[in-house]
């Protein structure tokens, strides 16, 4: 399901009836409910498969320049414009594309445009996302932006794991620090747990690639869900860990920069900019895989 009102971003998914994502107790909320202070962004956040963060800010809530910024931004609160949807053959294969545009934009400050592409092949087990993103303002603009994959039952269950390429990984707080050994297999629902964020140091394969899967070998011969993306536009990889009854979800986040906050973002020297006229653009591909000879082969694509 793909919400225009919202971003033009992934609501529920499923593969042959089972979900893809983990959905949250507030469901699809109409955007005039958002609430930007500090973390009122989870009020309005109905998880999904794929949340777009940005595009200006993400992460921590924070006070950057004297800009009070809440959690991951504004954009998955925007609706779209331009939106159309149409199916066509390509030889043998139908393809089924949503296209979308929407902006960011406030008198005195930024005007950034986001135009996405969502593709899928009829009878696939993947879909693709292209965003391009355009600073049609006149001024130079921080640009911070994160997919927000959330991934819940079956694939994350007590036993499965994550499987990356990953270089090395470094806890967001002392309460991710307790959990840094086992921070790639998950648990089952677990009362009062406390949520932990890891930032993974990914190794690209040498098409410049990474691919990330929750895999859960034992459900029904085996099922996983898994994403591709481009490690020179999104160098970073944030892994969300929550095994809070209720909240049961592992969040993988390919990201341009950590989630720590733009003031700190800025301070550390990682902040990106987007020029006036300047566009960046993002790939992404999302996924499932099921049994054994599938999950093995997606296990050593991971391995870069």
């Amino acid at each position: 399901t793909v919400l225009p009102s919202r971003g033009m971003d992934l609501s529920s998914a499923s593969y042959k009836g089972k979900s893809l994502c983990w959905r949250s107790a507030t469901t699809d909320k109409h955007p005039a409910y958002f609430e930007p202070e500090e973390r009122g962004w989870l009020r309005s956040f109905y998880g999904g498969l794929m949340v777009t963060c940005g595009l200006c800010s993400f992460g921590a809530h924070c006070t950057d320049e004297g800009v009070r910024l809440g959690i991951h931004g504004r954009v998955s609160h925007l609706p779209a414009t331009n939106v159309s949807w149409d199916g066509w053959w390509e030889g043998d294969s139908y393809l089924l594309e949503v296209r979308g545009k929407l902006r960011e934009a406030v008198v005195f400050g930024e005007n950034i445009e986001l135009t996405r592409t969502i593709r899928s092949y009829l009878g696939a087990t993947s879909l693709t996302v292209h965003d391009t993103v355009t600073n049609i303002g006149y001024h130079t603009t921080p640009h911070m932006v994160l997919y927000h994959i959330n991934v819940g039952f079956p694939a994350v269950a007590a036993g499965s794991r994550l499987v990356a390429p990953t270089i090395s990984v470094d806890a967001r707080d002392e309460d991710a620090m307790l959990g840094a050994a086992d921070h790639n297999r998950f648990d089952p629902p677990t009362h009062a747990y406390r949520e932990k964020a890891y930032s993974h140091t990914m190794r690209p394969d040498a098409n410049g690639h990474v691919t990330a899967a929750i895999v859960n070998e034992t459900c029904e011969g085996g099922y996983a869900v898994w994403v591709t993306y481009n490690h020179n536009e999104l160098p970073h990889f944030t892994q969300w860990k929550m095994m809070d009854e209720g909240t049961y979800v592992v969040g993988m986040e390919p990201c341009n920069a950590l989630v720590l906050g733009r003031d700190v973002e800025r301070r550390e020297g990682r902040l990106k900019f987007i020029e006036p006229g300047e566009t960046k653009e993002y790939h992404l591909e999302i996924g499932v895989a099921e049994g054994a000879a599938a999950l093995q082969a997606l296990v050593a694509k991971c391995a870069g």
